[in-house]
């Protein structure tokens, strides 16, 4: 990684940060997209002294709002106007159902078309042999996509709406591996493990109680859930691969709903026609 520009969103705390620096310390330059200018400010300080000689950048933005997810996306080809490796990795789970300004449910707005309208935008940016890596979710199992009610207007329930927005990241790598087929980019998709960080914490009622009780049971460590980003990331042994599903380092299989790529080409004709980007 020596050299190397990584882009990495949610990347001020949990797994998103710890990758950040681990990716650091292995040469890369950092771009660490958060939401928190004290987050951001204390991630630039791990990553400067990770790898002091990078010239590391923190932007914020709020990656709920469309415009804030293009206009992050213009400020980091400022920066950066070569990619090496665009790791998507912000997202939330909400106790309640919210509406952003756009008029999407924020959950389906931060977790899924943050995904779809940064790596866009940033796609013509990624070099030859650069990869995309989305954080996905085991708690895609269990999930559909309703395609007449994708912003769960008729029935909501934090858990469950979370978890059609991690189908949702699987079948986006899914339709993006193939439509970048033979471009010498790659995107694959993982699942972190249930990791003791922040997640979870501010979704407010039950959730947050709920979260807090299990963290210190069957949660793992930060450092363990970061490690699949960052083989993805990183590693020669995923060289060439595209459009898999990992968890512990190694292909995994998602759901068959995961697996129907009539749904991940309508979910992508869907996300073109709600962020306003070109087919």
């Amino acid at each position: 990684m020596q050299g190397k520009t990584v882009v990495i969103t949610g990347a001020t705390s949990g797994i998103g940060e710890v990758a950040a620096v681990a990716l650091a310390r292995q040469g890369a330059r950092i771009l660490a997209v958060g939401r928190d200018s004290k987050r951001a400010e204390s991630t630039l300080a791990k990553l400067r002294a990770a790898n002091p000689d990078a010239q590391h950048a923190a932007p914020l933005a709020d990656l709920s709002r469309l415009a804030e997810m293009k206009r992050i996306s213009a400020e980091i080809t400022r920066l950066a106007p070569e990619i090496d490796v665009l790791v998507n990795n912000a997202g939330a789970l909400f106790n309640t159902r919210q509406v952003t300004e756009d008029g999407l449910e924020k959950t389906f707005a931060l977790n899924h078309m943050s995904y779809f309208v940064v790596t866009g935008l940033l796609l013509p940016h990624i070099k030859r042999g650069g990869r995309i890596v989305s954080t996905a979710s085991d708690a895609h199992r269990g999930a559909r996509l309703d395609f007449d009610d994708l912003q769960c207007e008729r029935r909501y329930s934090g858990f469950s709406v979370y978890g059609k927005s991690k189908l949702c990241n699987i079948l986006f790598t899914r339709e993006l591996a193939r439509r970048i087929q033979g471009s010498g980019v790659s995107a694959n998709c993982l699942h972190p493990g249930f990791v003791a960080t922040r997640f979870g914490d501010q979704s407010g009622g039950l959730v947050s109680v709920a979260v807090r009780l299990v963290k210190p049971v069957g949660a793992i460590s930060p450092e363990e859930g970061a490690k699949t980003i960052v083989h993805l990331a990183a590693s020669p042994e995923v060289e060439g691969e595209s459009g898999g599903y990992y968890y512990k380092c190694k292909p995994a299989t998602p759901t068959p709903e995961a697996q129907n790529d009539a749904d991940a080409k309508r979910l992508w004709d869907i996300s073109t026609r709600l962020a306003g980007l070109g087919a």
